[in-house]
């Protein structure tokens, strides 16, 4: 099973108000026939801790305003390094540049199918890291 047209969407609009607060390297990989608990993970990366503040205040506004959905959990707002966003449907990563070349979570979920945000190359980056 793949992600729902619904995981989806909310992918999409969390990606697109990513790219208009500028984050870089937005991808989003389905991760529905690995996890049970969510259908797709956005991921998106900023060079300062204050602009990955921004990105995730817009992405949380967005959903609100557009899809009137709320984070049931956020974590790790305070440092700005790795904020995570969970909608349920969808898991929002906007990361600190560094933070994620660390960590590069597109490498452990290289193996699931990436998922088109129809950004036309704005932000958007290739899910595959070598």
């Amino acid at each position: 099973m793949s992600a729902t047209e619904s995981a989806v969407q909310m992918a999409r609009t969390a990606a697109r108000a990513a790219a208009d607060k500028l984050a870089e390297n937005i991808v989003a990989v389905d991760v529905s026939e690995r996890l049970a608990i969510t259908d797709v993970f956005v991921i998106a990366s900023a060079p300062t801790e204050r602009q990955v503040n921004a990105v995730v205040d817009n992405v949380e506004d967005e959903l609100i305003a557009q899809l009137d959905r709320r984070p049931v959990r956020r974590e790790g707002r305070s440092e700005g390094r790795w904020v995570l966003l969970d909608f349920g449907d969808i898991v929002v990563h906007v990361m600190h540049e560094e933070d994620r070349a660390f960590y590069a979570l597109e490498r452990l979920w290289k193996d699931c199918p990436a998922v088109d945000l129809g950004l036309d190359g704005t932000g958007a980056g290739s899910p595959a890291v070598s």
